[in-house]
């Protein structure tokens, strides 16, 4: 294998996690297809130059991102008696399927919590579908302090582009798109396709991706780079353009009318729409505006794998689904991105003050 991929395979630990030898790390993919389990025993073998527990776990594709995986890895993440005591209580059932209540929820936490020493350190989550917007993530690194890194449609490719950014100055100009977002009350994003939305920020924090994961219940993607929040719930409204789907460009465009949050109306001949119809019709929250973001790295190119066109710097992403777990209150076994490219952003201040954050995909001074 190429030396530049072998460095960023390395600097997975070395940089990314600064892992510690005597830490427990576990690595899991999904049996999607090869590539993914490929990439997911690479990743494996290159951690033990740098740990002496490092596990990995390969599970039936769940089909969708967002949706939490099977109860055998969280006993691999948890622990054993984590495990057994969920089992014990009859739990998994609602959790595994987003319907836990109250009480329910703050059974499992103090479970958790009470063998919270038992679970891993790390977890490089290297499945096709994505566990960012999942209980198993959120409890992982918020009750356990697992450092979490979530990698899903990761391939090859990426350890020679993106994952060769400079990880300092990726850190610095996020730090300040999200400065600068954290000032405003609402956001508007344009794009020359036609997209015109228009959304509040109103008690909602911007979140930095910046692939740093060295502190206790950090979380992050990699390839990193990327500002993000999730909407006021209600509050988004316009019209959003999709080009491209998640892996590829569309035939033609499809349209998104946006009302109260939500979105009302799709308009277009793209085979696509077929599926976002489907997702809608299994549940309301699905239509859900739930997050903008602002990719912020500079070696990120690929328009055609949303884990990495999403943090092209100079591009912004709109989320439709599950926000549960960064800020907003939509839980929902269903979380998509789409990329809009060369946008234009304006911040919108207290007064109606304005200020453009970026311009036809143009990062602009303060």
């Amino acid at each position: 294998m190429e030396y530049k991929k072998i460095k960023a395979l390395e600097n997975i630990y070395k940089i990314n996690f600064g892992i510690k030898r005597n830490e427990k790390a576990l690595v899991f993919s999904d049996n999607f297809n090869s590539n993914t389990r490929k990439i997911g025993k690479l990743v494996a073998e290159t951690g033990k130059k740098f740990t002496e527990s490092i596990t990995y776990y390969v599970y039936p594709t769940t089909g969708c991102h967002g949706v939490e995986p099977p109860e055998d890895l969280w006993a691999e993440a948890f622990g054993k008696e984590v495990y057994a005591e969920l089992k014990e209580k009859n739990l998994f059932q609602n959790i595994l399927s987003k319907k836990t209540t109250e009480k329910q929820l703050d059974d499992i936490e103090r479970t958790i919590r009470k063998y919270k020493d038992k679970s891993v350190n790390v977890v490089i989550a290297l499945s096709y579908y994505s566990t960012s917007h999942t209980k198993f993530r959120d409890l992982l690194c918020r009750i356990c302090g697992v450092r979490y890194a979530s990698m899903p449609l990761f391939d090859e490719t990426m350890l020679t582009g993106p994952m060769t950014v400079n990880w300092e100055k990726m850190k610095d100009i996020t730090t300040q798109i999200a400065k600068r977002v954290n000032r405003c009350q609402c956001i508007k994003v344009e794009s020359g396709n036609g997209t015109s939305i228009l959304l509040s920020k109103e008690g909602r924090e911007a979140k930095m991706d910046t692939g740093i994961i060295t502190r206790p219940g950090q979380f992050s993607n990699l390839p990193a780079g990327e500002v993000y929040l999730a909407p006021l719930e209600g509050t988004t409204t316009g019209r959003l353009v999709l080009e491209w789907a998640p892996t590829r460009k569309l035939k033609s465009p499809v349209t998104l009318h946006l009302e109260k949050g939500e979105v009302k109306k799709i308009e277009g001949s793209e085979k696509y729409i077929s599926y976002l119809e489907e997702k809608f019709a299994e549940k309301r929250a699905n239509r859900n505006i739930a997050e903008l973001g602002i990719g912020t790295n500079d070696k990120a190119s690929r328009p055609d794998n949303i884990l990495e066109s999403e943090k092209i710097l100079g591009t912004v992403h709109v989320a439709l689904g599950d926000n549960s777990s960064f800020g907003g209150k939509v839980k929902t076994s269903f979380h998509q991105d789409f990329v809009l490219f060369k946008p234009t952003i304006t911040l919108i201040y207290k007064k109606g003050i304005k200020r453009k954050l970026m311009e036809h995909g143009k990062l602009l001074a303060k």
